[in-house]
């Protein structure tokens, strides 16, 4: 296979190309396992549940690839070692567990399952026989029927948790910053000296951001669309989500002001995770 850093994702053989099938559902099986362990661990068996329901459907994946190479001329192929990972859990390995709810898991999903079909369809458009784009473009197709089950799994999962009353109406940004500040505040009047500073100014700052985002809102950041119940009843999990709701509002302003904006809250996110974290 040539090197990913002169033609990305180019496959010249069968081989290559059912070995490259294999290995990427076998890594999102391992990313899926390694998930659902993590949500046991942490007492969180409805999430463990999910994850072992997407090992599932990558496995059904995998065994559709063997039926394929039973059913063709072509050799098992010796297992390979991905160039570049395909398979991505954005932080779900290490994002606190309040965060996580079905709807992000499937989400995740979903943007893993279009990630194949994109690299499918670039092997495809730079495949160099016509049978190389001919399994190429198989597979492409057999991704999209994977991107629509779990579309569809993932519209389940949202109304469910509209349905529990989970998902929050957007814009919260403000209200969860007061909430943040008072978690602040709480932590301050349990320690002295210094640290009992430090705690008062992160307060002190959490409640400017509120006062700022309502008089200067920020756009629609889709990580508020689907918040989980009880997100914001600890420090560290609503530290978490603000952070990830500022970066989102960072690629997601189209104006400079806003970015800018955005990517000072984001940093002053970071510090309050430093200090709340030590």
């Amino acid at each position: 296979m040539t090197d990913s850093r002169d033609e990305p994702w180019a496959v010249e053989t069968m081989d290559e190309l059912l070995a490259l099938a294999r290995a990427m559902e076998q890594e999102a099986i391992a990313g899926y396992v390694a998930l659902a362990e993590r949500m046991r661990h942490e007492n969180r068996p409805d999430l463990a549940a999910v994850f072992e329901r997407l090992v599932a459907e990558e496995e059904g994946h995998l065994g559709a690839v063997d039926r394929w190479i039973a059913h063709s001329n072509v050799a098992v192929p010796p297992p390979v070692a991905l160039q570049e990972p395909m398979f991505d859990d954005e932080g779900a390995a290490f994002v606190a567990p309040e965060l996580l709810n079905s709807y992000r898991a499937f989400s995740m999903a979903v943007r893993n399952e279009e990630r194949a079909f994109v690299f499918w369809s670039y092997v495809s458009a730079h495949a160099p026989s016509e049978e190389i784009r001919q399994a190429a473009e198989r597979m492409a197709r057999e991704e999209l029927g994977h991107v629509a089950t779990l579309r569809r799994e993932r519209r389940r999962a949202f109304h469910d948790l509209r349905r529990s009353g989970a998902s929050p109406a957007r814009g919260e940004i403000a209200a969860l910053e007061l909430r943040l500040s008072d978690h602040l505040e709480a932590r301050a009047l349990r320690v002295a000296g210094k640290e009992a500073e430090r705690f008062r100014a992160l307060a002190e700052a959490a409640q400017a951001r509120s006062a700022a985002a309502v008089a200067r809102p920020f756009g629609r950041s889709a990580v508020l669309d689907a918040v989980p119940e009880g997100a914001d009843a600890r420090l560290v999990p609503l530290c978490e989500l603000l952070l990830d709701c500022y970066l989102d509002l960072a690629e997601r302003e189209k104006e400079e002001d806003g970015r800018l904006r955005a990517q000072a809250c984001a940093g002053e996110m970071i510090a309050c995770l430093q200090a709340v974290r030590q």
